[in-house]
């Protein structure tokens, strides 16, 4: 069996990505992805155990990268706040936009939810621990700092669940109106649903 090489793996998981994608997790074959990838199956066994390891390899793979996207974000608009209501509109702007810098991964995500119940329970764990189903725990220590400076008022609520609900007002609103990008709404309509998502957050969690 001849050594897994990087460019053969990284052209498997590209090819991966996009078969997923576009067919969904039960329908995809490896005959289809290694013809993708331009590869033998043979070679694509030679990197992945079998359909179950890929997917997860892919879907980690594309969800570290989101998740790393979205922590530059969060440095970039909220460690410093000059203005509560422009920094947090901004950020929720920009973490939208980031659906349409990674569509094949969010093609992914579409075929995750719409097949959950198929999906195995191990590789379905592993994709909500690393996925945007923990999204607001990377958005909460912001808020909590925010709330320590007393541009926030979380009263009883958890920071956590403060960071959930403004995720809930703005990205996943647009996400689920848009089916992560697959059917885009105009821009002004999207800055409109952030705009009044933020200023709703804010009549919840603004300060006093």
């Amino acid at each position: 069996m001849s050594s897994p090489r990087p460019e053969k793996r990284r052209a498997i998981t590209e090819a991966a990505r996009r078969v997923f994608g576009t067919e969904g997790y039960a329908r995809a074959a490896v005959d289809a992805i290694a013809a993708e990838a331009g590869v033998s199956k043979r070679t694509v066994y030679n990197h992945f155990r079998d359909k179950e390891d890929l997917f997860l390899s892919v879907a980690l793979e594309g969800g570290h990268e989101v998740t790393a996207a979205i922590a530059r974000l969060l440095e970039k608009h909220l460690r410093k706040i000059v203005d509560v209501t422009e920094d947090l509109t901004a950020f929720a702007l920009e973490r939208v936009a980031a659906v349409w810098e990674f569509p094949d991964h969010f093609a992914l995500v579409r075929t995750i939810e719409a097949e959950a119940a198929r999906i195995p329970r191990p590789v379905l764990d592993a994709w909500i621990e690393a996925g945007p189903q923990t999204a607001h725990l990377r958005l909460a220590p912001y808020l909590a700092g925010m709330a320590d400076r007393g541009l926030l008022s979380l009263g009883d609520a958890t920071a956590e669940l403060a960071a959930d609900h403004f995720n809930l007002l703005t990205v996943v609103n647009v996400n689920q109106r848009t089916f992560y990008g697959a059917v885009p709404l105009p821009e002004d309509e999207v800055t409109e649903t952030v705009t009044t998502g933020v200023r709703t957050f804010l009549r919840l969690y603004g300060p006093p």
